[in-house]
């Protein structure tokens, strides 16, 4: 999907993620942050915007609730864990996961801040794009949110893929699986096929 109106009446402009990417948990990751992207760029459109766009700031709003949290939650307690258990001292990610869960946090703060504000537009018809603070909210948390995902691409993820074992693979497909109710094959079925 690329972000347009009609399909069975529902706009989409925030991909959803193939199910079957689960099994393999580096890339789920990785398509999660393109569609990090695309939230950014559906903020700045909101956030722009003189007029309420009523479909797109209710996406805004389920991402920030939902997705969101639980890709911070696939971060903070499966991948950072096992990269922590993992890695060299000389890959030097320590202190780089310590800040990219405190920017976790204040990201968690920042989303509910957000989508607080864009269910009170929702409800009385106001466009966020309508005051210059609150634009410059939208586009602040856009800017931060594309900082922090082109850096855990960029550091994280190509050490994830360096270091991290087959079981440490399998059980992280497990717990994305799990968090999001997918029922994953039983073990062994994939060797089957």
């Amino acid at each position: 999907m690329t972000g347009q109106a009609g399909r069975a009446g529902q706009s989409r402009w925030i991909e959803p993620l193939p199910p079957e990417l689960v099994h393999e948990p580096l890339n789920w990751l990785f398509a999660d942050h393109y569609r990090h992207r695309q939230l950014c760029r559906l903020l700045e459109r909101v956030g722009n915007a003189t007029v309420l766009l009523r479909d797109e700031a209710r996406e805004i709003v389920d991402f920030l609730r939902h997705d969101m949290p639980l890709h911070i939650i696939d971060e903070e307690d499966d991948l950072f864990p096992l990269l922590r258990r993992r890695c060299q001292p000389a890959d030097e990610l320590g202190a780089l996961l310590g800040a990219l869960s405190a920017e976790h946090r204040d990201d968690l703060e920042q989303a509910r801040a957000l989508a607080s504000g864009l269910e009170r537009a929702l409800t009385d018809g106001q466009a966020p794009g309508r005051d210059r603070d609150t634009r410059r909210l939208f586009t602040e948390f856009a800017l931060h949110d594309r900082r922090h995902i082109a850096l855990e691409n960029a550091v994280v993820l190509p050490i994830a893929r360096l270091r991290l074992t087959a079981a440490d693979l399998r059980s992280l497909s497990v717990r994305l699986a799990a968090r999001r109710g997918i029922l994953l094959d039983p073990p062994g079925d994939e060797a089957a096929s």
